[in-house]
This record gives C-alpha cells, sequence and structure tokens, in this order.
C-alpha cells in the first residue's frame, strides 16, 4: 500500500515538474487565463498536479495583485478539494473566492461559485445553506442573462427537490432548466436535464417515461461526443429493461456500456456495468455467471477505492507539504519583515539620537550665544551705569565745592562786614546789619541741600532707607552730616558747608555717635560707609 502511494507521489512531482515547464511559458507573457485553463483540463486526470499549479499561479498572482485570477486559483483549487473529498477546504476555497470575485463585480464567476458552493452546502447535508447559495447564482444569471448558467442551477435546484422525494417541485425546476438549455441550443445541458428526468421517472417506477427521457439524453450526449455521460445512460436504460423483465436487451445495453467503459477506461462505469450484468445473469437463473460478474465489480471497485485513497493520500501529501512550504516561507518573510524592522528601528533611533545630538548642541550654542549676549549687555549696562555714576559723581562733588566756595564768599564777606561794624560809623550801621542778616538767611539756603540730596540719592540707592534701621531720630543736619561723611569730606570743608567752627562740628560728629550707638573705638566715617 505505502510502496503504490510513494510511486503515485514520484509520478505527480515528476508530471508537476514537466507541466510547470510548459505552463510558465504559457504565463510569461503576463495573462494567466491560459495557464489556468490548462490547469482546469488537466484537473480531471491529475487533480494533485493541477492543485500544485495553481498553488503556483496563485502566488505569482499574489505577487502581482492580479485579484481576478486570485479568484480563478482560489475557485479551481476548491474545485479538485471537492473531487478528491476535502469539502472543508474546498468550502473555504470558495468562500475566498467569493469575497474577490464580490468586490471585483465578476457576475459570472461569483454565480458560477455560488453554484458550486450550494454542491458543497449539499454533500454536506446542508440543504438550506445550499438552497441559499443556488438562489444567489440564479439571481446573478439572470442579471447578465446567462441561459446556460440559469439552466445549470435550475438542474441543481430540481435535483435537491429529486433527493427530498418532492418529486413536482423537482420536475418544475427540471423544466424550467430544460428550457433554458434549449434556449441557448446548449445539448450537453439539455442531455443533463433529460437524464435527471428520466432518472426522477425511474424513481416513481414510470419506466416508460423515464425509458424516452433516457433516450432523448443518449442522442445528445452522442451529438456532442460525451461518453462518459452516454455510458452511465446506457447503463441506466439496462436498468429500466431489466426492472421491466425484459432481462436479455438489458443485459445486451449492461454490455455495450461495459464496451464503452473498457474503451474509455473508466472503472467506475465498468464496476457498474458488471454488477447490472451480474443481476441480469441472477435473474436469468445462470448463477455461475452472476457470481463471476459480480466479483469482476467487487475487484473493480475495490481497484477504484485503493486508486482514489491513493489519489487522496498523494493528495493530501501535497497539501501538507504545500503548507509547511507556505509556512516556511512565511516564517522566513515574518523574520524578514522582522529583521527589517529591527533595522529600520535602530537607524531611526540613531538619527534620533543624531538629530537630538545636534538640537542639544544647538540649544547650547544658542544659549551660550544669548549668555554672552547678556553679559556683553550687562557690561555695557554697567559701564553705562559706572559712566553715570562717575558723572553723578562729579556732578556731586562740583556742586558740594560750589556749596563750600559759596559759603566761604559769603563767610569773608561776613568777616569783612563785621570789621565794618566794629569801625563804628554810625551812618553805615544799619544798613551793614541788614547785609549781614541777608547774608546769614542765605548761607544755608534750603534749596542747595534739596539739589545736593537728588544729586546723593541718584549716586547712594537706599542709603536713607537704610540708615533709619539704626536710628529713626536723626534731625536734618545729622542726615546731612551723615551724608557729607559718606562722601569722605573732610571736617574743615564740612564745618564751612554748615558754617560752623571745626569745635562745633566735633560735637555734633559727638552727637551723631551716641544716636547711632556706635561703639568706642568705632570710626563714625568707616561706621558710615558700610551702610
Amino acid at each position: 500500500m505505502i510502496s503504490v502511494y510513494h510511486r503515485i507521489y514520484g509520478k505527480s512531482i515528476l508530471t508537476v515538474f514537466l507541466l510547470c515547464s510548459i505552463l510558465n511559458g504559457l504565463s510569461a507573457a503576463g495573462d494567466p487565463a491560459p495557464a489556468l485553463q490548462h490547469t482546469l483540463e488537466l484537473s480531471k486526470s491529475y487533480p494533485d498536479s493541477a492543485f500544485l499549479i495553481l498553488k503556483k499561479l496563485h502566488h505569482d498572482a499574489l505577487l502581482k495583485n492580479d485579484k481576478r485570477a486570485i479568484g480563478i486559483c482560489l475557485k479551481q483549487m476548491g474545485e479538485i478539494c471537492y473531487s478528491q473529498g476535502h469539502y472543508a477546504q474546498a468550502l473555504e476555497y470558495h468562500q475566498q473566492a467569493n469575497r474577490i470575485f464580490g468586490q471585483l463585480h465578476e457576475k459570472s464567476l461569483l454565480a458560477d461559485n455560488y453554484n458550486d458552493l450550494g454542491i458543497i452546502y449539499y454533500q454536506n447535508m446542508d440543504r438550506k445553506s445550499s438552497r441559499r447559495q443556488y438562489d444567489q447564482a440564479m439571481r446573478l444569471y439572470k442579471e447578465i442573462n446567462d441561459k446556460v448558467g440559469l439552466g445549470e442551477t435550475y438542474g441543481n435546484i430540481g435535483h435537491l427537490y429529486e433527493k427530498q422525494q418532492r418529486y413536482d417541485s423537482a420536475f418544475y425546476y427540471q423544466r424550467k432548466a430544460l428550457t433554458a438549455y434549449s434556449f441557448a441550443d446548449h445539448k450537453g445541458g439539455m442531455g443533463k436535464i433529460y437524464e435527471n428526468l428520466g432518472s426522477i421517472f425511474e424513481d416513481l417506477a414510470r419506466y416508460d417515461s423515464a425509458r424516452v427521457y433516457f433516450d432523448q439524453s443518449l442522442v445528445l450526449y452522442n451529438a456532442v461526443n460525451n461518453q462518459v455521460s452516454s455510458i452511465e445512460v446506457i447503463n441506466n436504460i439496462g436498468d429500466i429493461l431489466r426492472k421491466t423483465g425484459n432481462y436479455s436487451a438489458g443485459l445486451l445495453y449492461s454490455r455495450k456500456a461495459l464496451q464503452m467503459s473498457v474503451e474509455t477506461k473508466n472503472e467506475y462505469q465498468q464496476a457498474s456495468a458488471y454488477r447490472d450484468i451480474a443481476k441480469s445473469m441472477n435473474l436469468l437463473g445462470k448463477n455461475d455467471s452472476a457470481y463471476h460478474y459480480m466479483e469482476l465489480s467487487r475487484k473493480y471497485l475495490l481497484n477504484i477505492y485503493s486508486d482514489q485513497n491513493n489519489r487522496q493520500m498523494s493528495f493530501l501529501q501535497i497539501i501538507y507539504d504545500t503548507d509547511k512550504k507556505n509556512d516556511e516561507i512565511a516564517r522566513l518573510e515574518n523574520a524578514h519583515k522582522v529583521n527589517m524592522i529591527i533595522s529600520v528601528s535602530v537607524v531611526v533611533v540613531i538619527l534620533l539620537l543624531v538629530v537630538m545630538g545636534l538640537l542639544t548642541i544647538s540649544r547650547q550654542r544658542l544659549k551660550l550665544r544669548e549668555n554672552i549676549a547678556i553679559v556683553e549687555k550687562n557690561e555695557q549696562l554697567n559701564l553705562a551705569q559706572q559712566e553715570q555714576l562717575e558723572l553723578k559723581s562729579r556732578e556731586l562733588t562740583t556742586h558740594t565745592l560750589q556749596v563750600i566756595q559759596h559759603n566761604q564768599f559769603l563767610e569773608s564777606m561776613r568777616s569783612k562786614l563785621d570789621e565794618m561794624i566794629n569801625e563804628d560809623k554810625r551812618d553805615q550801621k544799619k544798613q551793614l546789619q541788614q547785609l549781614v542778616r541777608q547774608i546769614n538767611q542765605n548761607i544755608n539756603h534750603d534749596q542747595q541741600w534739596k539739589d545736593f540730596t537728588m544729586v546723593f540719592e541718584q549716586l547712594h540707592q537706599s542709603f536713607f532707607d537704610n540708615l533709619k534701621s539704626y536710628c529713626e531720630d536723626l534731625t536734618v543736619n545729622d542726615i546731612r552730616l551723615i551724608a557729607l561723611l559718606k562722601m569722605n569730606m573732610s571736617s574743615k570743608d564740612m564745618a564751612a558747608i554748615f558754617g560752623i567752627s571745626q569745635d562745633s562740628l566735633r560735637v555734633s560728629r559727638y552727637r551723631l555717635r551716641k544716636k547711632l550707638n556706635i561703639a568706642e573705638g568705632d570710626n563714625l566715617s568707616s561706621f558710615i560707609q558700610t551702610i
């Protein structure tokens, strides 16, 4: 059994290798239609080889994104799986094809696929789903006015009702199918419907009517040279003759069916013919011959089942190898994608790091430039402030000198006037006294001190506010003295400004030390410089 399987599998691989080289030439031009047509024909004799070729065509169509070719490949792979008895796999392929044909709005291909789905559901004993698929196919065929497609669909629906023994509905749809095929002048389809009608009449034991329809079917099959279907009809006619007691005539038809099945190498029809001959021999009382033909039928059936089993094993092995190869390809492609993603991610990360580094450097440079600009601006501001301070200091010094000179001048004028008064010239005394009073009033004029104070505060900001934290009950003269000490002015000049003697100035300094709580031994001028 195993050796037979390996022999069949080896032949399939060799056949595939030879046919692939041929079909590659057919599909090299870019049109997969010829190659798909060849696989359709090949699937009838070498389904496993055709399946492998369809897998390759399907892969090529995926690479080219040829959706129509993808759908046709899936449909044909579903048909091969159905012929090999793998209904679940066939259903999956047809459903995938259905979605593609629906997206492409390929009504003809979609209707054909619905018919195939209906047959698969029927084989799975899901007659409701089967009828829904047929209804969808019928609707599409009506839209495109495809009479041949309608005839096939009506025939399938009629067959569905026949198996449910709803013969009135079966007759109705078979006759609708016959009308559609007749309108299209499709002799092969008409022959099939006549055969179906004959089968219904045979089920109803109306053998005369069955014989009429079988005869009409045989004529049409012969017209289109459909020998396989002709053998089946001849066998059916033999059955009818045997059931009506005409054993000899039935035997002749069975032998004719046997001869044709031998010529066409159709082992299934040979087994059927041998079985019908054995039944006829038994009815004729020739039991030895009946046994002999029944054994021949059993032998052929065993060969058929064994061959079918080997073919199915071979087909399963091909599916397994194909799926394994596809899984390996998918694994390699996924690994390649993962490696590509990792490589791209690494490159992106490196680029991001480079960009971030450049941005950081750029920001640092910008920050450095901003800091430099701020430093330069601060330097310019400090320089301007320094210049302003120097200017204010010069103004304050100049103002102070002017006050000193003014007071010194007034002091000298007062001294001279005092001398004139002491000379005791009465006519001038009154006027001179008045002049002295005016000088005394102007020697310490407040406006000069206001001007002095304004310039001083511009030069020494917040000085007077800080001074109040040490002592709040300072007099105006105390504050003026402190301001002159802040300017490091000599005692002589300060006495001249205040218009007092240096002894009086020492007394004022002593009182100021007390108010400021300056300890013994601490220098008043140094203390004021720290404020």
